[in-house]
């Protein structure tokens, strides 16, 4: 059985960083002490690997991505192989991909689709959240297998055409609600984009901050504030994803105020962007596009806030990545731009860059990409925490080095860096999946070694 002693690390979790060594056994966090001496474990069949003055994270979870994904005429340029292999190497050990069931399927079936897209192998290991786009009987009765399956969470759009309208909404809320699942919901009110884009006419068809336009905050905050209601009316456990603006933040913040059971996400797109980057030439602009869409800095503001005092609970990446080519597609008309970018290889570092900017505090980092997702999708039991009889899932950083977001760095197979030139202070040098090391400086990166999980219930943070 391999067994690795990380010596003298800094480990990071919700509470406090402290001081530690850490053995490993096998795939098993085996100790967890102020220090291990080798005479007291035996020396032999071990590497030793000294940390001193690095920080060791439980390895990040991404609850939010969307591999293989066919969507406006296109499909993702990142694959089930590709896109974990790009988050491995950004410290992400675990990544939940949205699956859907497309209209006319059953939810078995939508399963086993994406199930398939994985066969060819991962490189960290992943989850499925269940889509809900066709609300017949049968899926109805089929949530409690998902369930079963592992799938414990589950996925509405309240916009796009796997929308549900208002009582199918309903109707899945309160079938989840009996089997005690926890359901992410993409708010934005679809008759306000439909009417704001049919307004649209001539040249503004070719501006990229058309999309912005036609998809304002308050048809997200809209959606937010119904879908609270309907959450608290039917008992269910509301994860409103992406959340972007300060208007659906503050009906998010209401809700847990009422005591709903209400949580929130966002993604570091909307931690670091405003919408400028959309009056940019389209090439550039339609890189950014991405629903809900990048919003105002008022709105920056707000999320770094709410990230900090715990009204945002996760942050994710809505991982959904194109090339220019892909993005091209809409030269012509704003609508047909396919949307999404890339992040999840990025995440970690960025905000260990904020923690080293003084915008967020280590142990908030790691509540909000390790611990809480662990909770939150059913990982809580083996991912996301340093304790002994965990997953040996570990990042291990080092704050005196710097890392340049660039595409000729970059994993994913898209040809552009949504970040490109961002220089960050820390540097992920190694990554642990299960006890083996998979990353080493992202120099070498250690393909399919990644795994189906097969989720618990969720747990309240």
């Amino acid at each position: 059985m391999k067994r690795i002693l990380l010596k003298n690390g800094i480990i990071v979790n919700s509470k406090k960083c402290f001081i530690a060594d850490i053995l490993v056994e096998g795939e098993k966090i085996k100790k967890v002490a102020k220090s291990i001496r080798l005479k007291s474990i035996g020396s032999n069949d071990i590497e030793v690997i000294d940390c001193k003055g690095k920080y060791i994270f439980p390895g990040f979870i991404d609850g939010h991505t969307h591999f293989d994904l066919s969507v406006a005429g296109t499909t993702t340029i990142d694959d089930f192989a590709s896109g974990t292999k790009a988050a491995i190497s950004g410290g992400t050990t675990t990544i939940i991909d949205y699956g859907t069931q497309y209209k006319g399927e059953t939810l078995k079936e939508g399963l086993k689709n994406w199930l398939d897209k994985a066969k060819d192998g991962v490189s960290c290991d992943f989850g499925v959240h269940m889509s809900i786009s066709d609300l017949t009987d049968t899926a109805k009765n089929e949530i409690k297998d998902m369930i079963k399956a592992g799938a414990t969470s589950f996925k509405l759009y309240t916009t796009y055409d796997i929308k549900l309208n208002d009582d199918d909404l309903l109707k899945a809320l309160t079938e989840i609600a009996k089997c005690k699942g926890i359901t992410g919901v993409h708010c934005e009110n679809d008759g306000i984009i439909k009417e704001l884009r049919a307004c649209v006419k001539g040249d503004n068809n070719k501006k990229v901050i058309s999309h912005a336009l036609t998809r304002p905050a308050v048809s997200e905050a809209d959606c937010v504030n119904r879908l609270a209601y309907m959450s608290n009316i039917t008992g269910a456990t509301f994860l409103a994803v992406h959340v972007t603006c300060e208007e659906a933040l503050n009906e998010v913040k209401l809700a847990k105020e009422k005591g709903y059971k209400v949580y929130g996400e966002t993604c570091p797109q909307y931690l670091y962007f405003d919408d400028s980057v959309y009056k940019k030439k389209f090439e550039e602009a339609s890189k950014y596009v991405c629903a809900p869409p990048i919003r105002k800095k008022k709105d920056i503001n707000a999320l770094w806030k709410a990230i900090n005092d715990g009204s945002i609970d996760i942050v994710s990446t809505d991982h959904c990545s194109f090339t220019k080519a892909q993005k091209a597609l809409g030269k012509d008309d704003f609508r047909k731009i396919p949307g999404g970018l890339n992040g999840v290889e990025q995440r970690g570092i960025l905000l260990f860059d904020a923690c080293q900017n003084k915008k967020l505090k280590l142990e908030r980092m790691c509540a909000l990409i390790s611990e809480n997702p662990a909770k939150l999708f059913g990982l809580w039991d083996k991912k996301g925490f340093i304790k002994e009889g965990y997953d040996a899932d570990l990042v291990i950083i080092n704050p005196n080095r710097t890392t340049t977001l660039n595409l000729k760095s970059q994993v994913s197979k898209s040809d552009y860096c949504a970040f490109e030139g961002k220089k960050l202070k820390g540097k992920i040098e190694k990554v642990f999946l299960r006890g083996k090391q998979v990353v080493d400086d992202k120099k070498n990166i250690v393909e399919n070694t990644g795994r189906f999980l097969k989720r618990k219930l969720y747990k309240p943070v």
